[in-house]
């Protein structure tokens, strides 16, 4: 199979979104499938509007449709609904081609969040954008259930994977900081909420991994925090081990794959009880989820069994898995049947 995958997210930002997307599509190329993922790389760029670290792509069609009329896909994914994935939209709607597609970020609380867009009007241009598609993907059940209540159909599940080797469980303490010590990880922007977590009365120290547009004006705000910006995956790995909480203020996110790293390693998790946490916390356990951020941290802190909420990550959560699901959902060309995808052994999955 020759597959498309454009992404308006993709290397060098670093995101659950382009984490997934380069797992699954390597794991694609291993099986044997060619795979093209077309990003901002390839194409001319401005910087986004109060999040310069990311790369908007200017006058995307043309070279979108050079691009695949060069590959020649047997299918087309489309993974964001940015310049690139409109241009991806048109393209295949004037050439014929069934496409699939997927939402990863709520957007319209995001844009909401940062320039007070009315949702609805966010919503209904999503709407849009997606309606065409074979099939929609998403993440978690919650985000269906809420996408299908604002009236997008034929949507379909995709779960995430977490590499379980790549993470480790605190064997002993080690005297870093004055504990507990509370971790958030992940961007450090306006939509994560992490201001709701900083401000937190909690016992202890808060740690804060990653890098983004609000990292230098929380770092001035919070001088007893400790920022350590975007750090190499080892040492990242690191932090979560000698950590005794996982902190997740977000209450926009569609799923939150570090709630997983985190389990993964061991930890509990705090949150908020909102999409993403309650399709993720969903064993006593694995955390505690509270409108009250603070009775959750205090609650979630003294949960026992790491070792559980490890073999439950590792049990849950597979990228083979993963790349499954987003094989059986994909919509061959004209003259293609699905068999031609490699999908034969996969129709079953296909969600309604």
């Amino acid at each position: 199979m020759r597959l498309a995958v454009v992404s308006d997210a993709w290397r060098p930002q670093v995101n659950g979104v382009v984490h997934t997307i380069a797992k699954v599509t390597g794991i694609l190329a291993e099986r044997g499938h060619r795979v093209e993922v077309f990003g901002p790389e390839r194409f001319s760029t401005i910087p986004c509007p109060t999040y310069p670290e990311i790369r908007l792509v200017v006058g995307a069609k043309t070279g979108l449709r050079r691009f695949l009329a060069e590959f020649q896909p047997d299918a087309m994914h489309i993974v964001t609904e940015g310049p690139l994935g409109w241009a991806a939209r048109r393209i295949c709607l004037e050439r014929g081609w069934p496409f699939t597609t997927s939402y990863h970020t709520r957007f319209p609380e995001y844009v909401h969040a940062r320039a007070h867009v009315p949702l609805s009007w966010t919503y209904a241009l999503l709407r849009r954008f997606h309606a065409p598609a074979s099939g929609m993907l998403v993440v978690t059940e919650s985000i269906r259930a809420e996408l299908q209540r604002r009236g997008f159909r034929n949507i379909k599940p995709w779960s995430r994977g977490i590499e379980i080797d790549k993470f480790g469980i605190r064997s002993e303490a080690q005297d870093l900081d004055p504990r507990p010590i509370w971790l958030y990880a992940g961007r450090v922007a306006v939509e994560k909420n992490i201001e709701a977590f900083l401000a937190l009365d909690l016992p202890g120290t808060k740690w804060v991994v990653g890098g983004g547009p609000q990292l230098a004006p929380l770092r001035r705000r919070y001088p007893a925090v400790r920022f350590f910006g975007s750090v190499e995956h080892r040492e990242l790995a690191f932090r979560y081990a000698q950590a005794d909480c996982f902190v997740f203020p977000s209450r926009t996110d569609t799923f939150g794959n570090v709630m997983v790293e985190a389990l993964a390693s061991g930890l509990p998790v705090a949150a908020y009880p909102v999409p993403g946490p309650i399709d993720v916390i969903t064993h006593p356990v694995l955390g505690r989820l509270d409108e009250d951020l603070r009775a959750a941290c205090l609650a979630a802190v003294s949960l026992p069994d790491p070792a559980a909420r490890r073999a439950y990550a590792a049990t849950t959560y597979t990228w083979q898995g993963c790349a499954d699901q987003f094989l059986a959902n994909l919509a061959p060309m004209p003259n293609r049947q699905p068999e031609d995808l490699g999908v034969a052994g996969l129709q079953a999955t296909r969600g309604g």
